[in-house]
């Protein structure tokens, strides 16, 4: 079995919850800020802090 102890985390910054390195993300990890679609679409505006 393989296991993946030693993948790096983030915390998201909308649900707080830590979330891992995936697969589909090792091109742009370094960009990868939200763990979903869902916290992304969530995110509030940079200017205001509304929601978008």
């Amino acid at each position: 079995m393989h296991r993946k102890p030693h993948l790096p985390e983030k915390i998201c910054p909308v649900c707080q919850r830590p979330f891992r390195w995936r697969r589909k993300w090792a091109h742009h990890w370094h960009e990868v800020r939200y763990c979903s679609e869902r916290c992304r679409r969530q995110r509030a505006h940079p200017a205001t802090g509304v929601p978008l």
